[in-house]
C-alpha cells in the first residue's frame, strides 16, 4: 500500500474526518504529523473568540498520527517561527512515505519539509489563499518573488475553489499542476438526522421568542473586524420589517457593540459561541446564512458549507473566498458587496414576501453543497498518491 505523510499544524474539525475517511478506505496508508506539538490539544485561549475553546467532537480518532516536538519560543500558527520541529525530517523519513501533503507553507518546519523532499518524492500542497485582498505594488512584487520561489518546490497543489486557483496561477504554478479538491465539511453530520435537528431547533426558537412567520438570518464566527459583524446594525437600521430577525453566533472583540445595539433593537439576538455538536441545530434556527466579511484574509468561509448542508440559503460577501463556488446567484442566494446595504435589504425583503422562492433556495443549497464533500477530496488524494 502506498504511503502518504501529511504535514499540518494541529487537529481541526474540518480535516480530522477526512483523515479518518482515508484511513478507513485503506486505498493508501496515511500518517499525519502534527507540528504544533502535543500541547495544542489542551484547553487553550482563542484570542479571536476571546475565550477558552475545546471542541466537543473527536479530532484524533480513526487514523495514525504523531505530535512532533515544537521548540519555538512562541508556539503557534500565528507567525512563521511559531512552529519549529528539529526532528521533523528524521521522523518523516522513518515513516518512508511515497508522497507528502503539506498544509500551508508559512512555518519554519513546513517550508523545511517542502524544500528537503523536492525531487526525492512527490510534494503536494494544500492552501486556500486568494487574491481578493488588495496590496500595494511593492508588497505585490515582494510577494510574487517569494511565492514563485516557494511554489517552485511543489509538484502539485490541491486548490479549494476558483479564487484559490487564480492565486496559485498568479504565483507560478501551472494549470497542469493544479488539482481541484473543494473545501468541505462533514456534510452528513450537518444534514442528518434532519427531523431530530429541526424539532430541537423548534423548541429553541420558542425559547428565543421567534415566531413562525419570522425571517431569520444567521451569522456564525468570530466577532472581529474581518468578519464585519457590525454590518448587521446597518442592515437592521435600513430594513424596518419586524419579521426580520438576525441571530449572531460567536464571541469576539466587537461583541459589546452588538450587545449595545441589541438592547435598542430586539430583532438582533446574540447567543454566543456554540460548539460543534450543537451547530446542526443552530443553523436550523434560520432561513438564510449571511457572511458579510470585508477581510483581509477571508479565504473561504467554511461555516457556509455547514449552513448549506443544514438547509440554509446564503448571502455571501464578494470578499469571501468561497463565494463564487458556493453561491449561484438567484438560485441558492446572492453574492453582495458589503458596502452596498441596499442590495442586501432588497434581497431580504423579496424573500420575506416570497416564501416559495425561499424554500427553493434552501433546497438548492442542499443539492449544491453535496458536490463539496470529503469523498471528493479523498478520491483526489488517493489518485495522486497511487500515481506517485
Amino acid at each position: 500500500m502506498k504511503k502518504l505523510a501529511v504535514i499540518t499544524s494541529h487537529p481541526i474539525q474540518y480535516n480530522a474526518p477526512l483523515f479518518k475517511l482515508l484511513a478507513e478506505r485503506k486505498i493508501i496508508q496515511l500518517k499525519v504529523f502534527y507540528t504544533w506539538g502535543g500541547t495544542v490539544t489542551e484547553n487553550k485561549y482563542d484570542p479571536g473568540f476571546k475565550k477558552n475553546i475545546v471542541w466537543d467532537i473527536p479530532l484524533l480518532e480513526g487514523y495514525e498520527y504523531e505530535f512532533l516536538e515544537n521548540v519555538a519560543k512562541d508556539k503557534g500558527s500565528h507567525h512563521f517561527r511559531g512552529i519549529v520541529n528539529p526532528a521533523i525530517i528524521e521522523r518523516v523519513k522513518k515513516y518512508e512515505p511515497d508522497a507528502i501533503l503539506v498544509f500551508g507553507w508559512s512555518f519554519v518546519s513546513h517550508l523545511k519539509v517542502i524544500k528537503h523532499f523536492k525531487n526525492k518524492i512527490p510534494v503536494y500542497f494544500r492552501g486556500d489563499s486568494t487574491l481578493l485582498d488588495g496590496i500595494s505594488l511593492c508588497k505585490n512584487l515582494a510577494r510574487t518573488f517569494l511565492l514563485k520561489y516557494i511554489y517552485n518546490n511543489i509538484d502539485k497543489a490541491l486548490y479549494a475553489g476558483e479564487n484559490n486557483k487564480k492565486y496559485f496561477l498568479k504565483y507560478g504554478l501551472q494549470e497542469k499542476q493544479l488539482i481541484f479538491a473543494p473545501h468541505a465539511i462533514d456534510n452528513n453530520r450537518f444534514a442528518n438526522p434532519d427531523d431530530i435537528y429541526r424539532n430541537e431547533a423548534l423548541e429553541w426558537k420558542r425559547e428565543l421568542g421567534l415566531q413562525d412567520n419570522d425571517f431569520v438570518l444567521i451569522f456564525s464566527g468570530k466577532l472581529e473586524p474581518k468578519k464585519n459583524p457590525l454590518f448587521f446594525i446597518e442592515l437592521l437600521k435600513n430594513c424596518t420589517d419586524d419579521h426580520l430577525k438576525i441571530i449572531v453566533v460567536g464571541n469576539g472583540v466587537l461583541e459589546n457593540e452588538l450587545k449595545a445595539f441589541a438592547l435598542i433593537d430586539k430583532r438582533l439576538l446574540l447567543i454566543g459561541f456554540q460548539n460543534q455538536q450543537k451547530m446542526p441545530i443552530v443553523y436550523r434556527l434560520a432561513d438564510v446564512f449571511i457572511l458579510p466579511s470585508v477581510g483581509p484574509g477571508e479565504t473561504w468561509g467554511l461555516a457556509t458549507n455547514e449552513a448549506m448542508a443544514s438547509g440554509c440559503a446564503v448571502m455571501l460577501s464578494e470578499k469571501a473566498g468561497g463565494a463564487i463556488d458556493l453561491v449561484k446567484n438567484g438560485e441558492n442566494g446572492i453574492i453582495f458587496n458589503p458596502n452596498d446595504i441596499k442590495k442586501s435589504v432588497n434581497f431580504i425583503e423579496e424573500l420575506i414576501g416570497n416564501k416559495n422562492k425561499l424554500i427553493r433556495m434552501k433546497e438548492a443549497s442542499k443539492h449544491l453543497i453535496a458536490n463539496f464533500s470529503f469523498m471528493h477530496i479523498a478520491n483526489t488524494i488517493e489518485e495522486l498518491v497511487l500515481q506517485s
